[in-house]
């Protein structure tokens, strides 16, 4: 359903750092650098992330508001999703919901959430029927 999300971050090097570690075992591997004078102008720099060919999130230098922004990032297991919260703990991340399942939206849905360094929302959902 969606092609790309931009996100402003603070510290553009550290958030780099952040999510090449944190989404590594979700299979997110491939990055990008893409020129911001490469496009129309004002265009700003972006630090892309993807997999399978496809680069769909990105970050950029910019105004930050952690609590405008939830992120889900798909895991293909339980214990993807416990390393990814894992990566996040020791990368700067801050715990919002220790890996388990989350009954209320259904007995099956298993997630993490944290907090980026930045403050914004994320988490990481395995849903076996969705796989």
């Amino acid at each position: 359903m969606l092609d790309h999300v931009f996100l402003s971050v603070s510290d553009i090097d550290r958030s780099v750092a952040f999510y090449t570690t944190v989404l590594a075992p979700l299979g997110v591997t491939t990055r990008l650098d893409y020129d911001g004078k490469d496009g129309p102008p004002g265009h700003p720099d972006l630090k892309g992330f993807g997999a399978n060919g496809r680069m769909s999130f990105w970050l950029r230098l910019g105004v930050v508001d952690g609590r405008a922004a939830h992120i889900g990032f798909l895991a293909r297991s339980e214990a993807a999703v416990n390393e990814a919260y894992a990566a996040a703990m020791v990368s700067g991340g801050s715990n919002n919901g220790e890996p388990g399942f989350r009954l209320h939206y259904d007995p099956r849905y298993y997630a993490a959430n944290v907090l980026d360094p930045d403050g914004y929302s994320l988490e990481f959902v395995y849903k076996n029927w969705q796989v």
